[in-house]
């Protein structure tokens, strides 16, 4: 397997948590901890091309910020890329960039496509789906786990959620991929933008087709709901369905990808997974503890704030790192250590507070789908070849993962 090298600067100032190649190069384990212990609410300098920023890493701190959205705003972007561009062009019309009462009312409305009930079709069908793919990939033996099983499942589910057609598939999976991170180097504008327009320009169209003729889906649900009295707009329809496809796709697919390489490097773990000896549901929160798919999750500050000991002004960028706080000391026992039947584990890969993943239970069902067919079908998965991280500030995860599965 690939290990990368430790990250071990002279000074934190030297570090760049805004770029993407220090994410896929390096094991950044040794940094979050440093941050932790010494800068746990760490300014992070601006440059030439852009403004600073703060980073909270630590468990509590993050809890702190995320759970007080009043004082740490989402209506400015969430992302840090489009934070430090100057704002985010969907804030007030995309659930995941807007706050108070029309966050709430969008999020109630919501709720009801993805609750547990709406959700059983989606969920059986992907079940069939997720059972089919590892089943696949044993009778070829040797595949690329990240494009030819863990990129289809999630996809599948909420493009079966959204009503998109299944010859459009391909094409929303090369988008999604693309929209946020880069598979073969440091993401660059134009290629970002392009997908994410590509992403939108799809949606419109869909949105346009369902607002003639309805089918029971989510899209048409967002055309012919009201919120607050009033009917969505367009630029709401497309930008949420933007939102459920990118959060309900990338982070998820990278989870299991994570899972199989932890597998492999920890048989131990398989082994008790396998045999029973650690539940499927204990397995799916530590698969979601350990990958942490989302790095961050930024906010502004709307006044002035002290976060810890550190002095916050108003319209300060502040970014929280689940992917460090998820391995806090203070929080989780041996936090480096894969533990399946680790209890409690209260991670932060769904984020916390009013910004929850709408689609949390979702993601848990199709990580179980994964592990539970995994451990039905495959008896042995070893290392086929080198893999591929991807190059984003944003995700993390593995961009190809070639192995070689044998079934029982």
């Amino acid at each position: 397997m690939l290990t990368r090298p430790q990250l071990a600067p002279a000074t934190l100032d030297e570090v760049d948590l805004a770029d993407p190649l220090l994410h896929a190069r390096h094991d950044l384990g040794p940094l979050w901890r440093r941050l932790r212990t010494e800068s746990p609410v760490h300014w992070q300098p601006g440059t030439a091309d852009r403004p600073g920023f703060w980073a909270v890493t630590g468990y509590h701190d993050i809890v702190s910020v995320l759970g007080d959205a009043k004082t740490f705003t989402s209506e400015r972007g969430n992302v840090l890329d489009t934070l430090l561009a100057g704002g985010d062009s969907a804030a007030g019309r995309m659930l995941a960039v807007t706050d108070g009462r029309p966050h709430q009312a969008l999020r109630s409305a919501l709720l009801k496509p993805f609750s547990p009930r709406s959700l059983g079709v989606v969920i059986e069908s992907m079940r069939r789906g997720t059972r089919r793919l590892v089943e696949e990939a044993v009778e070829r033996g040797t595949v690329d786990f990240a494009a030819d099983v863990a990129a289809h499942i999630p996809l599948a589910a909420i493009c079966d959620l959204l009503g998109v057609p299944p010859a459009d598939r391909q094409h929303i999976i090369d988008l999604t991929s693309s929209a946020l991170s880069s598979a073969d180097g440091v993401p660059t504008e134009e290629s970002t933008w392009a997908s994410r327009n590509g992403l939108l320009f799809y949606f419109s169209e869909l949105a346009a087709s369902r607002r003639a003729k309805p089918y029971d889906d989510v899209v048409s649900f967002l055309v012919t709901t009201e919120i607050d009295g009033r009917p969505l707009t367009h630029n709401e329809i497309i930008f949420n369905c933007y939102s459920i496809i990118m959060g309900g796709h990338e982070t998820t697919r990278f989870a299991m990808i994570g899972a199989l390489q932890a597998f492999m490097e920890q048989p131990g773990q398989w082994d008790a997974l396998k045999s029973g000896r650690v539940s499927t549901a204990s397995a799916v929160e530590e698969v979601l503890r350990w990958t942490t798919p989302a790095l961050h999750s930024g906010r502004t500050a709307t006044r002035d704030v002290l976060i810890g000991d550190r002095f916050v002004e108003e319209g300060d960028v502040v970014t929280t790192w689940p992917a460090s706080g998820n391995r806090d000391e203070r929080v989780f026992g041996r936090p480096d250590d894969f533990d399946l039947s680790r209890s409690p584990n209260k991670h932060l890969s769904f984020v916390h507070g009013p910004h929850f993943c709408l689609g949390a239970s979702l993601a848990r069902a199709e990580l179980t789908a994964l592990l539970e067919s995994l451990c039905e079908l495959v008896a042995v998965a070893e290392p086929a070849g080198t893999p591929q991280y991807v190059y984003s500030n944003f995700l993390s995860g593995l961009s190809a993962l070639p192995v070689t599965l044998t079934g029982e």
